[in-house]
């Protein structure tokens, strides 16, 4: 039986509470100990101001870049099942966390189903984001098929965005 293709899926990291940066590279390990994941890339980690939500701790977010053999609802369920081994407790929208997984892409593919959103509806609207994202790849594809080039972000998107440190590391192989 032929395997299935890997398909190229960007994640996205972040965290606010405890220890940011190590809850960062574990999600980033135990995603590539996944079945059908492979961590495949990192951008560098940058240290955000909160957006929406309570008054809380500043964030530490990455992207990630994944090959995986997955499906796009099989992915999520593993990132969600990721976050709730770290202990992630959904108890307020936009609210501090340990860790926050957030599927970007899935190849070119799109889906709007419930609880599924690919291209995620709000990662062009957002630097910090972005900014991770655009290291992995230059042409991400965006909600509303728009391209990079067509973004224009309100405001000033990069403030309150501070590069904090080199990539996560990749430690692991593909299952």
């Amino acid at each position: 039986m032929e395997e299935p293709a890997a398909v190229r899926a960007f994640l996205a990291l972040g965290a606010n509470l405890g220890d940011r940066l190590a809850s960062l590279q574990r999600a980033a390990d135990l995603l590539g100990r996944q079945q059908g994941i492979a961590i495949v890339a990192s951008s560098r980690v940058y240290e955000t101001e909160p957006v929406g939500g309570p008054p809380q701790p500043d964030y530490l977010n990455a992207v990630i870049e994944a090959r995986t053999t997955r499906s796009a609802r099989s992915l999520l369920d593993a990132c969600l099942d990721v976050e709730r081994s770290m202990g992630r407790e959904r108890v307020e929208r936009w609210g501090p966390r340990v860790i926050d997984i957030d599927v970007l892409t899935y190849g070119r593919e799109r889906f709007d189903e419930p609880g599924l959103e690919i291209p995620h509806p709000r990662m062009h609207e957002r630097g910090f984001v972005l900014l991770p994202l655009l290291e992995l790849t230059e042409d991400p594809p965006l909600p509303g098929d728009r391209s990079i080039g067509s973004v224009r972000l309100g405001g000033d998107p990069m403030r309150g965005i501070v590069l904090l440190g080199p990539p996560l590391a990749l430690r692991q192989t593909f299952a």
